[in-house]
């Protein structure tokens, strides 16, 4: 069976393919293959929110070559460290949480690329085949190939959008709407605040060519509707906890209709 191109991600993103992915909050590689069988593209292995360790990211990566989707990890902080061991370990790409300037987004693209940027080199692990590819062919192959996401969540972030999005090496971001909701103190997500919000976002996006994902409870709820109509092509649907929660809810719903 092919190893599927870790460039797959990123070429479709930037090109704005529509893809569907999920966040991953369990650790172990059962939901990686269920969902690459089912046709998911991608998943998200939640680091910064859920228990995984480096070896639960090592082993979904591997489950993902497996089931042929792509692997990003949601790493828990702009640390070169964390972005190393994610794209050591074969994940396709990162996103990388608070990013609020410049600054920032320039030193995450900096941590996963070789040429230009500070990425510590090995091709032992499964990032570089385990040796199979040689110095140059794995520096130039991780160079056109890994994705970094900024994921905008800050309000301290609106100010700086152009300047973040100018960036070189930034493959695209991600509208964090929920953290902006709680800074604002406002009740949703959907709310007319974060409308607005996003709007901004997604004109700076615009102005830089840069494609957007977004997180959704379901793909034809009204917000994911009007996300794409406003050209975010690809998006984070639930959690694999909140897909196994529906398909429950619904079977046991079914359950007591038929008794």
């Amino acid at each position: 069976m092919p190893v599927p191109s870790v460039a797959c991600f990123r070429d479709r993103l930037s090109g704005g393919e529509r893809m569907l992915g999920t966040f991953l909050k369990s650790p172990g590689p059962h939901a990686t293959e269920i969902l690459g069988d089912v046709g998911f593209d991608f998943v998200v292995v939640d680091a910064e929110h859920a228990p995984f360790d480096r070896g639960d990211i090592d082993l979904i990566a591997l489950a993902g070559r497996a089931a042929q989707i792509d692997v990003l990890v949601r790493v828990q902080s702009a640390d070169p460290v964390e972005i190393l061991s994610a794209l050591d370990c074969g994940a396709t790409g990162v996103l990388v949480p608070h990013i609020a300037d410049a600054g920032t987004a320039q030193a995450i693209v900096a941590a996963a690329r070789y040429g230009g940027g500070t990425r510590g080199f090995s091709n032992s692990p499964r990032a570089g085949g385990y040796g199979r590819r040689g110095f140059r062919d794995h520096i130039e192959q991780a160079d056109a190939s890994v994705a970094v996401l900024a994921m905008i969540e800050d309000i301290a972030a609106l100010d700086h959008l152009d300047a973040i999005f100018a960036v070189g090496g930034l493959t695209g971001a991600f509208i964090g709407r929920g953290d902006l909701s709680a800074q604002l103190g406002v009740g949703a997500p959907d709310a007319p605040e974060i409308r607005h919000i996003v709007e901004r976002i997604v004109a700076a996006s615009k102005r830089h060519g840069l494609p957007l994902l977004a997180h959704v409870g379901a793909v034809d709820a009204p917000d994911a509707l009007w996300l794409h109509s406003l050209g975010v092509s690809s998006f984070i649907v639930s959690s694999d906890q909140g897909l196994m929660r529906q398909a429950a809810l619904a079977s046991v719903s079914r359950f007591v209709k038929a008794r």
